[in-house]
């Protein structure tokens, strides 16, 4: 083993047993559904706003899922304050996740990758807005990967931020939409954020398809 080789296995592997335990957290300790997180949200009463999206904001920290916490933010606060809620903390979220990473990972980072992950990186360094804002606005991609992602292929952290906030509208939109209708109890407006959840959710995807047969 080279020299100097030992110290980075080190904090590779205390990097992974920090990962394994937060994953644990927060699929144990944190494992509530939301309706659970809706009434302990509004429990704070007047301060409930800035508590949801504080936690928002903290939520990449113990990579819990995003999709669960929007539609607790509809189920608490219906579906246009919550989507106003929601996408704030998912911004500041997304640019903690993107501040970390660039921390984190200078090594990856600085590094010039190779082959297609060469090219991809290179796209994204030239067309990070366009990137972030096309995967951005399909909400079956992981939030958080996406923020990991384009620290690493370098796109430039005002590109990322605006993309993220007008890209995850929709998708916002459709998981508070129908976190709200539940509360309403009535059928037709629960099939009514069904349909446009689903809508929202299948156009981006068939957009990308399309750009990336163009590409």
């Amino acid at each position: 083993m080279k020299k100097g080789t030992a110290p980075i296995i080190g904090k590779w592997l205390l990097a992974a047993v920090a990962i394994v335990l937060i994953v644990w957290l927060s699929r144990s300790v944190f494992d509530v559904d939301a309706n659970g997180i809706r009434r302990w949200i509004l429990s704070f009463g007047f301060w409930a706003p800035a508590i949801y999206m504080l936690i928002y904001t903290i939520r990449p920290l113990v990579f819990f899922p995003a999709s669960v916490l929007s539609i607790a933010g509809g189920l608490a606060f219906g579906a246009w304050q919550g989507t106003f809620y929601t996408i704030i903390g998912a911004t500041l979220g997304a640019m903690l996740s993107f501040i970390i990473a660039k921390s984190v990972g200078k090594s990856l980072v600085r590094k010039e990758w190779t082959g297609n992950a060469g090219k991809i990186q290179s796209q994204m360094e030239q067309n990070g807005f366009l990137y972030v804002l096309l995967f951005r606005f399909i909400p079956v991609i992981n939030f958080d990967l996406i923020s990991y992602a384009a620290a690493f292929a370098k796109v430039r952290f005002g590109s990322f931020a605006l993309a993220t906030l007008i890209g995850i509208i929709p998708g916002t939109f459709a998981y508070n939409f129908l976190g709200s209708s539940f509360i309403s109890g009535n059928p037709r407006i629960i099939i009514l954020a069904v349909l446009v959840f689903a809508v929202l959710t299948a156009v981006p995807i068939l957009i990308r398809n399309k750009w990336n047969k163009k590409q």
